[in-house]
C-alpha cells in the first residue's frame, strides 16, 4: 500500500539470511574478513573486467567519496539539474572533494545529452585561473525521473568527457532496475561505455544497507581507502556490509528484484494511464512513475490508506509512485480498482450510502 519509495521497504530473505550467516563465528575487522575478500573477484566476474570495490554504507557516500578521488577542490562536476548529488546530498560532494562545484545542466527526461555538455564545456573557460576547472560529469542510473541512459547515449557523452579531459561517474542507486530494463550486460552501460566508476546501488532493491563504490579506472582507486576512513565509512564489522553484496549479486538475485520492481511499475502506469484526467509526465523504464491525478483521485487513495509523493507540493497533482522487489501484485490491483472507482465518481463499496441506517 505504500509506493513513496523503494526506500520503505524491509530487506529481501536472501539478505536477511545471509546476515545471519555472517553474524556466526569471528571476523577479521575493517574488511580484512573472507567476505570482503572475495568481493573483488566476485564484482569482476559481475562486470567481466577487473575491478576494485569497496564496500559503503549509503549512495551518498559512495557518490561523494567516488567524486573526491576524480575532482579537486577548484574542479568542477557536471551533472542534471535534477540529479540526487545536486538536490538531496545536503552537499556532500562539495564537502568531500574539498569545495568542488557542481554546475547543473538541464534535459529532458531526467537526462543530460552530449551536445548540452559538449556546449557547456566549450564556455567552462578551461585553463582560465578565474574559473573552476572541468573535471567530471555524473550521469544517474536510473534516472531521477525514471527513465534510462541506453548504452549509446553514455559512450556518447564519454567522449565528450574524454575530449575534455573529464573522468565519468554513475550514480547507480536504481542500476539493478536500468539492467533489467535494457537487458543488457552490466558492463555494456559501464566500462565498456567509458564509465570510470559506479556507485553500486543495493539499498534500494533488497539490501538492508549496502552500497559498493566501483572502479573500472583503477588509477583514480590511491587516496580512496583514507577518504572512506577519514569520512567515517570504513565498517569495523565490514563483514556485514559484504555479506549484503555477496548475496545480492549471487544467482542473479539483484536482477530478479528489479525485473520484478519493474513490471510492477508497468502495470501500475498502464492502468492509471487509461483513467479519466490522468496524464503521464515520464516515460516509464524503471521503477518509478510520475503520473497528474484528478484531484478526487488522489485524496480517494489517501483515504483508503494508500501512500505516495505529491512531488510539487502539498497541493501538486503530480505524483510519485516507486515499486519495489516485494511490491504485491494484489496491492497494484487493488491501487488501480480504487483509483478508478474515484475517477468516475463512484465512492469506495464500502461507504455508507446517503440513505444508510434511517428508518422509514
Amino acid at each position: 500500500m505504500n509506493f513513496c519509495s523503494d526506500n520503505v521497504t524491509g530487506a529481501a530473505p536472501e539478505i536477511m539470511a545471509a546476515l545471519v550467516a555472517a553474524n556466526s563465528g569471528a571476523a577479521m575487522p575493517y574488511g580484512n574478513d573472507q567476505r570482503t575478500e572475495r568481493l573483488e573477484a566476485k564484482f569482476s566476474e559481475l562486470f567481466e573486467t577487473e575491478v576494485t570495490v569497496f564496500p559503503v554504507a549509503t549512495g551518498s557516500a559512495a557518490n561523494a567519496l567516488c567524486l573526491s578521488v576524480m575532482t579537486p577542490p577548484f574542479g568542477a562536476i557536471y551533472c542534471h539539474a535534477e540529479s540526487h548529488i545536486n538536490l538531496d546530498e545536503c552537499g556532500a560532494p562539495e564537502f568531500y572533494t574539498g569545495g568542488a562545484k557542481l554546475v547543473a545542466l538541464p534535459g529532458e527526461r531526467g537526462k543530460i545529452n552530449a551536445t548540452d555538455l559538449a556546449q557547456a564545456l566549450k564556455k567552462a573557460g578551461a585553463g582560465v585561473v578565474h574559473h573552476v576547472q572541468p573535471a567530471a560529469v555524473s550521469l544517474t542510473q536510473a534516472t531521477e525521473a525514471g527513465t534510462v541512459y541506453s548504452a549509446e547515449e553514455i559512450r556518447q557523452i564519454s567522449e565528450v568527457a574524454r575530449a575534455h579531459g573529464l573522468r565519468l561517474h554513475v550514480d547507480g542507486a536504481r542500476f539493478a532496475n536500468a539492467v533489467a530494463s535494457l537487458g543488457c550486460a552490466p558492463a555494456d552501460i559501464t566500462w565498456r561505455a567509458g564509465v570510470d566508476a559506479l556507485s553500486f546501488g543495493a539499498t534500494k532493491n533488497g539490501a538492508m544497507a549496502a552500497e559498493a563504490a566501483v572502479f573500472f579506472n583503477r588509477d583514480l582507486v590511491g587516496a580512496f581507502p583514507y577518504r572512506r576512513k577519514r569520512s567515517g565509512h570504513l565498517f569495523s564489522k565490514m563483514r556485514f556490509l559484504s555479506a549484503q553484496l555477496e548475496a545480492y549479486i549471487a544467482d542473479d538475485l539483484w536482477l530478479k528484484n528489479a525485473r520484478h520492481a519493474n513490471q510492477m511499475a508497468a502495470g501500475m502506469a498502464a492502468g492509471l494511464a487509461k483513467l479519466p484526467g490522468a496524464k503521464l509526465c515520464q516515460p516509464v523504464e524503471a521503477n518509478e512513475i510520475f503520473i497528474h491525478l484528478p484531484e478526487a483521485v488522489i485524496e480517494g487513495l489517501l483515504a483508503e490508506g494508500f501512500r505516495f509523493y505529491r512531488w510539487e507540493g502539498e497541493d501538486s497533482t503530480l505524483l510519485r509512485m516507486v515499486t519495489a522487489f516485494n511490491t504485491k501484485k494484489e496491492d497494484v490491483t487493488a491501487f488501480l480498482e480504487a483509483a478508478e472507482r474515484y475517477a468516475r465518481g463512484k465512492p469506495h463499496p464500502l461507504t455508507p450510502s446517503p440513505q444508510a441506517g434511517r428508518g422509514k
